[in-house]
């Protein structure tokens, strides 16, 4: 019995490192292919994002149920006193709640990419850092102390850059520049942060509650404490396009709709919130944090970008834009519930990373089939669409309504536990901010409901090349309709846009269910202020 156990620990311990290399290898398989082997790309690419979902779902009884923290740890940097700093893979339920949000998105996404870029060029090379990608994105899930994070978050910058530049155009070119240039700026923060906290207290493995040898530092020198929070903070706020440090994000929404899902819902805005949320739990632990005085600064820059990202979409046109700016303001929910304080609002903070990331993917593959099948580009041009893409504009509405909070949708279960933890904090304040996001959420997303089912079709429609039918075919009699001819909703594009729609609903009525991201992120809330 000792060695079944023996065994299967030791099964568990190796799929983290696994899931790294068969994204790895995946990259490596693609890169060389040519731009006709169409069939071998897709069935690399999804054989490996499949096995990535089933390797997730075999963690997650050992993790959850039994309590078990599967880990590898190899020597990486040699030091002074002769025991080397390790890069660590350690799979710990935020860890498994993160990589799993991953792997299922990303699955959905490679389905969706593999339709959205057919008979485009640079596929080959799209797919291989987009594998590559995923290699960064696991391996910084699984990041077990703050060396292995960094140096999977310097690589997720490298690798993502090439796909927010992917089409070569001008637009493209500079969107990208802006992208990097914002990025190694954080990226240099980090690594001063990392760096200097190593050198004051040695290596730092992620710990439920803070490492022991931080909070030391924090009592014993809380100046130094709080300017290398402020660095990891300030640096991984970058990625998680918190204000000031969100320009970059609205600038990227030239990059083909898979990147801008990945971009908003999977890799990069994820991984700057899910660093957040390791330095304030995991590094510096929140009592330790409340102590230093740096939380509640946080708090107040994490409600400012609330506010003002919902106020920027309000002003928006352009449908991509719109979700941009809304992401700004989302995922900063994420940031406010760790900052508060409170148990509650950590759990609530935590699960919006997951549901927020649902919600938002789902917009974005919407984006994508309206701009490839309608030509609709501006909100304005989504006039009449759900009567000729209903299917897309049911799933887009799920996706608003999920963003402004509506029941029984994945965002009305984070909302509610986010005020919860508001009354529940020493900040009720932030409730009020809640409500007042909640109203701006409608104010720029219902009008666009409404325009997508209640307003009458323009006319002068544009249709996009790969819309099924072009601007000056002939149509039959039977279909012109006032609404306009029926638009084609390619099955690759809008599989993927209906199963997270789906998950929005499910996840809203499944959220007191064992393993649902709610009461994984209570489970996790609990370690933090146990």
């Amino acid at each position: 019995m000792v060695n079944d156990v023996t065994s299967s620990q030791l099964l568990l311990t190796a799929i983290p490192v696994v899931m790294v290399a068969l994204s790895l290898a995946a990259a490596t398989m693609i890169f060389p292919l040519g731009e006709h082997q169409v069939r071998l790309r897709s069935s690399i690419n999804l054989v490996a994002a499949g096995v990535k979902v089933l390797l997730i779902a075999a963690l997650v009884p050992g993790v959850i149920a039994e309590g078990l923290r599967p880990e590898f740890a190899m020597p990486f940097l040699p030091t002074p006193g002769g025991e080397p700093i390790e890069l660590v893979l350690r799979v710990d339920p935020l860890a498994l709640l993160f990589a799993g949000l991953s792997a299922i998105l990303w699955l959905l996404t490679t389905i969706y990419a593999i339709g959205y870029l057919e008979g485009k060029p640079n596929r080959s090379r799209f797919f291989g850092f987009f594998s590559l990608c995923v290699t960064a994105t696991v391996g910084l899930s699984f990041s077990g102390n703050l060396i292995t994070f960094l140096v999977f978050y310097e690589l997720l910058t490298l690798t993502t850059y090439p796909l927010v530049a992917h089409w070569g155009d001008e637009q493209s070119l500079r969107a990208s520049k802006t992208y990097l240039r914002y990025a190694l700026g954080g990226g240099v923060a980090v690594l001063i942060g990392v760096v200097w906290l190593t050198m004051e207290v040695g290596p730092v493995d992620f710990a439920e509650g803070g490492a022991a040898s931080v909070a030391d530092l924090a009592s014993a020198s809380p100046g130094t404490a709080v300017m290398i929070f402020a660095l990891l903070v300030g640096g991984m706020g970058v990625k998680s396009a918190l204000v000031p440090l969100h320009s970059w994000l609205p600038a990227a929404m030239v990059a083909p709709a898979p990147v801008s899902a990945l971009l908003h819902a999977v890799a990069v805005v994820k991984a700057g919130v899910f660093g957040i949320v390791r330095v304030v739990d995991d590094v510096f632990g929140v009592q330790a944090a409340q102590e230093l005085g740096v939380l509640t600064p946080l708090l107040v820059v994490a409600a400012i970008t609330v506010l003002y990202g919902s106020y920027q979409a309000l002003r928006a046109d352009e449908l991509k834009r719109r979700l941009a700016f809304s992401t700004v303001s989302q995922v900063s929910y994420v940031v406010l519930g760790v900052a508060m304080f409170s148990m509650a609002g950590t759990a609530g903070g935590i699960a919006h990373l997951v549901h927020q990331g649902i919600m938002k993917i789902t917009l974005f593959f919407c984006a994508g089939l309206f701009a490839e099948a309608m030509g609709a580009h501006k909100i304005s041009d989504l006039q009449g669409a759900g009567r000729r893409m209903p299917w897309t504009s049911a799933a887009f509405t799920v996706g608003a309504f999920g963003m402004i909070g509506l029941p029984p949708t994945a965002g009305f279960i984070s909302k509610w536990q986010l005020g919860l933890g508001a009354l529940d904090s020493p900040h009720p304040w932030v409730l009020w901010v809640l409500v007042a996001s909640s109203m701006l959420n409608a104010a720029y997303f219902l009008p666009v409901v409404f325009r997508i089912w209640f307003s009458e079709p323009s006319p002068d429609t544009g249709w996009a090349p790969s819309g099924g039918r072009k601007e000056g075919d002939d149509v039959h009699p039977a279909e012109a309709d006032s609404a306009g001819p029926a638009v084609h909703e390619p099955k690759a594009l809008l599989v993927p846009a209906l199963c997270t729609a789906a998950f929005t609903v499910a996840v809203g009525l499944g959220a007191s269910l064992v393993f649902s991201p709610l009461e994984v992120s209570r489970f996790i809330a609990e370690g933090v202020f146990g």
